[in-house]
């Protein structure tokens, strides 16, 4: 969430970001709009005060006197009903701007190339050359018919389209991606393991900028405030919500597994085949907190640590810095690791690392104390990556490891996970 003080003093830079952003920059004027009758009415309502103060002292001083003191009474009584007019007013104006600023998206970092789609993007580096095959390479979703390990069908008949089952073979790679991604951020980049509920609320959806901007995307439970998350982001950002951390506590890493659930309202008839674009999928989550000016330096390392897993596991990609105009909504500046699917001739996202700066520790509420302070507190700042989503490694591991025979290599560093070299084939 945009600071209001800080657009009320640089408006035109805000207006530049909005329309980086592919937003229009009367957003922002709307936005000062509300500040100003917000701040107008605070003032009169400490003008009323002052002045009921003032009446409050005449009126001990006649009484002191023995003087008939009605009159500035009934003026003391009739300035208290309109400082509550006043005051119900300014918790509306507060609402308003509140909700004002909850939908306007973080301004992108300097160092974020302008943009308006992701044909603006630019590819920063790239590792591992692509495969070539002797044969003509399919497409993952015919690989995992023929080795029989994901229904599709089963899947759409047990829960409606967008949903899948991975079944032998198809069911133990899942879980051991897991078990690798989980082990190799632990053990190798000194994460600490979260398992967060699948379940949360409208608070702590709000707190990361799902909500209000994001809701026709998420699945509510009918008559209660719960959300099922979208990914492990949402419960970690939340885990010090309205809480001061100590200078000494940071940098915090996190890494949590769990399944995630999103309606993708706005992607309908993308990616229909495969398991690329699902309603339920599952993703191993990196989490950061930390003070701000070591922020850029931790997006670094974060996406590294990404990084190593497709190079652990030996799947060609490329970093791609990703532009203004397709940057997601709570970040300031995000990297996309893009993997090759020979399959399907094209490299594709199974990776998006951001720095979100101090957006979502505003809406969350998540501070820490500098060194050698006893009062005063500052936003930290928050950084999030998969590492990795698990079904677009599926994806990237049957179409980069595929045989002529249909069967497909384990990749070594999963062979103790999967206790198996091979799926399919004759082994």
């Amino acid at each position: 969430m945009l600071d209001v003080k800080n657009v009320r003093a640089d408006p035109m830079g805000f207006k530049r970001a909005m329309i980086n952003r592919g937003w229009g920059p009367e957003a922002i004027d709307e936005l000062l709009q509300l500040d100003g009758s917000r701040r107008q009415i605070v003032t009169r309502i400490e003008e009323l005060r002052r002045e009921r103060k003032e009446n409050s002292n005449q009126i001990n001083l006649l009484m002191r006197r023995g003087e008939d003191a009605m009159s500035r009474i009934e003026a003391s009584r009739k300035l208290g009903d309109q400082i509550q007019e006043m005051e119900k007013v300014l918790s509306v104006a507060d609402e308003n701007l509140q909700k004002a600023l909850l939908v306007l998206p973080n301004p992108p970092h300097s160092s974020v190339p302008v943009g308006k789609t992701a044909a603006d993007n630019v590819v920063v580096r790239q590792w591992g050359e692509p495969p070539v095959f002797s044969f003509l390479p399919q497409p993952h979703w015919e690989l995992a018919k023929l080795l029989d390990i994901v229904d599709f069908e089963r899947g759409a008949k047990i829960s409606g389209s967008g949903f899948l089952l991975f079944k032998g073979a198809g069911a133990r790679l899942q879980r051991a991606l897991i078990n690798f991604m989980l082990d190799t951020h632990i053990k190798e980049h000194g994460y600490t393991e979260i398992l967060p509920p699948h379940l949360v609320n409208s608070q702590t959806m709000t707190g990361t900028g799902q909500l209000p901007k994001f809701a026709e995307d998420m699945y509510k439970c009918e008559n209660e405030d719960a959300y099922l998350i979208p990914t492990a982001e949402v419960p970690v950002t939340n885990l010090y919500r309205d809480e001061i951390l100590p200078i000494e506590a940071l940098p915090i890493y996190h890494v949590a597994y769990s399944a995630c659930f999103r309606r993708e309202a706005g992607a309908a008839g993308k990616d229909t085949r495969g398991l690329i674009r699902q309603h339920q999928f599952n993703k191993v989550e990196l989490y950061k907190f930390t003070a701000p000016e070591r922020s850029m330096e931790e997006l670094e390392s974060l996406t590294g640590d990404a990084e190593d897993c497709l190079k652990l596991l030996g799947l060609p990609y490329r970093v791609v810095l990703l532009s203004t105009g397709d940057t997601g909504f709570s970040s300031m500046k995000t990297y996309d690791l893009e993997v090759w699917l020979p399959g399907q001739n094209r490299y594709r996202e199974i990776s998006s690392c951001s720095n979100c700066g101090d957006f979502q520790a505003r809406r969350a509420n998540v501070r820490y104390r500098p060194a050698g302070r006893k009062k005063g507190t500052e936003l930290l700042h928050t950084l999030n990556g998969s590492g990795l989503a698990v079904g677009r490694t599926v994806v990237a591991i049957l179409e980069n490891y595929q045989r002529s025979d249909g069967a497909v290599t384990v990749p070594e560093a999963l062979r103790e996970y999967m206790q198996a070299d091979v799926i399919g084939g004759s082994k």
